[in-house]
């Protein structure tokens, strides 16, 4: 198993969660009613598939060999790029998430924080995995030894026959599916 092609792979998965956050925003943004118990379904999916899921693959697997292994410039970018955006996003997602709650609980107003952090994670993550896809990738690729590249592949399909195992995969493309069909129709669609 080739690591560095899952973990691309996998961003198309989350790209399509990313489209979903959206619509969902704009709905909520144009619906004064719309209920918004699917949100935390989709904080959910961000928590478990893309973070724990992915980014735990990058941070434990991956770019810990980079810093380790790879000098400054790998050092910098892992730890002053990478985990930083890591951490905002899930600082988004608990903004998210209170948000969530406080409009359940009354506060019309946070409808702001629920479309903010959904909007602000979105273009977040967009940009970052563009960045692990055309740099950070292939920068740690080009510059490791076979020797490290063989460990890394080995331990990511060990993590992911673990996962697989557990059913981690089929849930949450499955949960991506559904949000799917709910949220990107077009307007004709919806009003169907």
């Amino acid at each position: 198993m080739n690591a560095i092609e899952l973990m691309t792979y996998e961003h198309t998965f989350i790209r399509r969660m990313l489209t979903v956050m959206r619509n969902f925003s704009y709905q909520l943004m144009m619906d004064p009613a719309m209920d918004v118990s699917d949100a935390p379904k989709m904080i959910e999916f961000v928590r478990q598939y893309a973070d724990k899921h992915h980014h735990g693959k990058e941070e434990d697997l991956l770019f810990n060999r980079m810093v380790d292994h790879l000098g400054s410039a790998a050092e910098k970018l892992v730890k002053h790029g990478m985990l930083v955006e890591h951490d905002l996003g899930r600082l988004h997602m608990k903004l998210m998430e209170d948000g969530i709650e406080a409009f359940q609980a009354g506060d019309d107003t946070a409808r702001l924080d629920i479309i903010g952090n959904a909007i602000a994670y979105s273009q977040l993550l967009d940009r970052h995995i563009s960045k692990e896809d055309d740099m950070v990738y292939p920068f740690s690729w080009r510059h490791f030894e076979d020797d490290m590249i063989e460990l890394i592949n080995r331990e990511t399909e060990a993590f992911e026959e673990k996962a697989s195992a557990e059913g981690v995969q089929d849930h949450y493309l499955k949960l991506l599916e559904d949000m799917e069909a709910k949220y990107n129709k077009s307007e004709s669609e919806r009003n169907d």
